[in-house]
């Protein structure tokens, strides 16, 4: 019961190296220090220096944190023990203890290598106290930590763990000593998009106009994961229409198909309900295009997707964004209420096809005024930090709500005026 579940690849078995990580040069520029100590540890202890014990891979999930791990013990040569945190976590007390103390007993058997801890944050959570306590979970956790102390870096094992969720780790794991060179593992560039597009499409015959470069203009914000699904999708379009090459229309179907979901070909809307699609896209389309600067409208479609939408409309962006305005972000609430005023114009009633829309531009208007300090009436304060996770909080997490009941009140009170402001600019903008 106490035995390690990790797997474990020797060298030849890790056929992965840093040239199948595409699109995160920055991480891999991180990591070649921990392959040249595995490599030429005399380097390193010749001038006293020490390897990190811990390296905590960080970022969004699906970006190639697991990937990287094994790029770094495939380009290094040495085993690699993997295992998931939620692997330790068992029901009967101590169990998942001993499978700590077990899987580092392996590991120093077989040094050099790497320990590779995946959703480090099923494992790792921060301890609690009272009825949120969880016995079997914290007792694991006490023992990594206590293993982590224990175990020497010069003997060659170097643990390495990836999460999406650094905020809810204990304090503990990233101290000096433990977790203490974190490499941040983000949504890559459009230069990055374009290099995990080529990467993957290696294998696959590309038509002469297939574009890869428009492609990776069109996937602002996708991680590797989504553009890897790009072009398995389009591969498969291309076989089913009995094509010998993957051309730029289904790679741009894949696209979408990876946005908006499947097409929805046996949901039958009646033609009533298609022409207020139609115009329900048309304003978003019609708002877009009348405000300058705003991302250029590519496609408006009536054909429903997903879940839910019976159409959309894409907006593709010229170049990454890194920062908004105010003003920007205004226009983006405009073209998201862009559908519902067309239909009040041309029908005089709503209907429920704009929630989505609504749940964005709520969403939006909240971040205005609670995060980025963009009301008049509030000031320069931010109220987010209970919803500042990704990466870059510092100290304790706040409660969320943690404010008056008079401050929550003109917080929704500001929430209300933004979208309402906007909502009348684009009746006046649609109404002439």
């Amino acid at each position: 019961v106490g035995r390690s579940k990790a797997k474990i690849y020797m060298e030849k078995e890790v056929k992965v190296t840093f040239a199948d990580a595409a699109g995160v040069d920055e991480a891999k520029e991180e990591l070649r220090e921990v392959i040249e100590f595995l490599q030429t540890p005399e380097k390193f202890r010749r001038l006293g220096g020490k390897i990190p014990k811990g390296i905590l891979l960080v970022g969004p999930p699906g970006t190639g944190k697991t990937l990287l791990a094994r790029a770094v013990a495939g380009e290094a040569g040495v085993p690699f023990f993997s295992i998931s945190g939620s692997e330790f976590v068992e029901m009967f007390v101590g169990v998942g203890a001993a499978r700590v103390r077990d899987l580092f007993n392996q590991a120093k058997e077989k040094a050099p290598c790497i320990i590779f801890i995946d959703e480090l944050d099923a494992l790792g959570k921060a301890r609690g106290m009272g009825p949120m306590a969880h016995e079997e979970r914290e007792q694991t956790l006490n023992q990594l930590l206590v293993e982590m102390d224990g175990f020497d870096p010069r003997v060659g094992v170097i643990l390495m763990a990836a999460t999406n969720r650094p905020e809810i780790l204990d304090p503990a794991l990233l101290r000096a000593g433990r977790f203490d060179r974190h490499v941040l593992v983000d949504r890559p560039d459009k230069t990055g998009r374009l290099a995990i597009l080529k990467l993957h499409a290696r294998g696959v015959p590309l038509a002469s106009e297939a574009d890869l470069d428009v492609i990776a203009s069109m996937t602002a914000g996708f991680v590797g994961a989504d553009l890897a699904n790009i072009i398995n999708e389009a591969a498969l379009l291309a076989a089913r229409r009995g094509k010998d090459t993957v051309g730029l229309a289904e790679l741009q179907e894949a696209v979408e198909r990876v946005i908006g979901g499947l097409e929805k070909k046996n949901r039958l809307l009646n033609p009533k309900e298609k022409e207020r699609v139609a115009h329900h896209e048309v304003g978003h389309a019609l708002v877009a295009l009348s405000i300058p600067g705003s991302d250029s409208v590519q496609k408006i479609s009536i054909i429903p997707r997903g879940i839910a939408a019976l159409g959309y409309t894409i907006q593709l962006p010229t170049e990454d964004r890194f920062l908004m305005t105010k003003s920007e972000l205004e226009n983006k609430i405009a073209v998201l209420m862009g559908g519902r005023v067309a239909e009040e114009i041309i029908y005089q009633e709503v209907s429920t096809g704009a929630q989505d829309d609504l749940l964005k531009a709520t969403d939006i208007a909240k971040s205005m005024v609670k995060a980025y300090g963009m009301s008049d009436k509030l000031g320069q304060i931010s109220f987010e930090r209970d919803r500042q996770p990704l990466f870059l909080q510092t100290g304790q997490p706040r409660p969320p709500g943690d404010y008056s009941e008079e401050t929550s009140r003109e917080i929704d009170c500001e929430v209300h005026r933004i979208i309402d402001e906007q909502y009348s600019r684009v009746t006046a903008m649609l109404g002439r």
